[in-house]
């Protein structure tokens, strides 16, 4: 019997309990001069996340998904190029890739889950335009080794979407800013969630970002010109009001969800049958989800669901094991057999620790 959820996935309850204050002013700001649209609020957002990554420029988007294609065609991406993506990630990230023109090239995923930088290297062509690095789960992706290893003249992309604020041990930058471009979600459940969809562009190159502002407004960045073939994807006044708020907290939201992290390695660790994320990784880790490897996922997932604890499964499927990319075909073997065994835990910076005692003994007991 499936009981009311004790301990949610995320709580947006909880975020927005701690910035109604300051979103009900914004609101009332966005209502009362009409900038619904980009405008000022927009603006305000775009320069602070600049700010923040450490970029020159954030391009706010409609969502994630945009964001993806529009670094991609920025960076150069069009009909026919090739670009190289890891096999574990979010469909979106191919979905970039298509909308944008390009052929995803599938490699599998190392121990971090992250992009084989070696895979990646080989899969390279004549026809590569591109290579995405994905920060997955929180982790940044190897950008420094990919950029090393596939060479000049290829566009190194970050899929930043799970990562706002993490932080590169290698060069001490900030996801958003090791690639020639990012792309970032700011869908309700990331780090850095707003209160509906929206996406950024993240770049310090300003070719890019000047192509990126005409390819969400129709291709100009003036009323009625139309110098391509653009989209509609701005982001909104509403939602940069969200942003701005949350962002003046995420790096404290961030250790939070740090310190939920660092529970769940203390109590798991010595479980059997678990397998717990990695650690000793340099780079700055920020959680976005807590992902953990069991031999019998769906049972375990079931039970933790039964006793109202939000597990979840990210992703039940590599790319190319979905129906929309089973064309594109090809053997991942870590990414398939992992496919089958991660689940995630509830993680965010409003789980408390009974809340978390309550996952953590849910999961003893399963395993045991």
């Amino acid at each position: 019997m499936i009981v009311s959820q004790k301990v949610p996935a995320v709580d947006l309850a909880w975020q927005h309990a701690q910035i109604a204050d300051e979103v009900r002013a914004g609101f009332d700001r966005v209502l009362e001069t009409t900038g619904f649209i980009l405008g000022a609020e927009a603006d305000a957002f775009e320069t602070a996340y600049s700010a923040y990554c450490g970029v020159d420029h954030t391009v706010g988007v409609g969502s994630g998904t945009d964001a993806v294609e529009l670094a991609l065609r920025g960076a150069g991406v069009t009909a026919g190029d090739e670009v190289v993506i890891p096999a574990n990630t979010f469909v979106a990230t191919a979905e970039g890739v298509a909308r944008a023109g390009g052929i995803p090239v599938l490699v599998d995923c190392d121990e971090d889950y992250l992009i084989d930088v070696d895979q990646a290297a080989a899969a390279v062509t004549p026809r590569t335009r591109a290579v995405v690095g994905v920060h997955l789960y929180g982790r940044l992706a190897p950008i420094e080794r990919l950029r090393d290893a596939v060479g000049p003249g290829i566009a190194i992309v970050e899929d930043a979407a799970q990562s706002q604020g993490a932080r590169s041990s290698v060069s001490g930058r900030r996801s958003g800013a090791l690639g020639d471009v990012a792309a970032t979600s700011f869908y309700p459940g990331k780090n850095l969630g707003a209160y509906g969809d929206a996406g950024a562009v993240t770049t310090s190159d300003p070719e890019i970002a000047e192509r990126v502002r005409r390819l969400r407004n129709h291709g100009g960045t003036a009323k009625y010109e139309h110098l391509e073939i653009g989209t509609t994807s701005r982001l909104d006044g509403l939602q940069a009001v969200v942003l701005s708020a949350k962002l003046d907290r995420l790096d404290d939201w961030n250790a939070r969800r740090r310190a939920v992290a660092e529970r769940y390695d203390a109590a798991l660790a010595d479980l059997p049958g678990v397998t717990l994320p990695r650690r000793g990784h340099p780079d700055e880790h920020v959680h976005h989800l807590y992902v953990i490897r069991v031999s019998d996922r769906d049972r375990v997932v079931a039970e933790l669901n039964e006793q109202g604890i939000g597990a979840a499964v990210h992703y039940p499927a590599p790319v190319h094991r979905t129906p929309a990319f089973a064309h594109l075909g090809g053997s991942h073997p870590r990414s398939e057999a992992y496919a089958g065994e991660i689940l995630s835990l509830p993680i965010h910076p409003g789980l408390d620790a009974d809340q978390q005692e309550h996952v953590i003994d849910a999961v003893t007991r399963s395993l045991r």
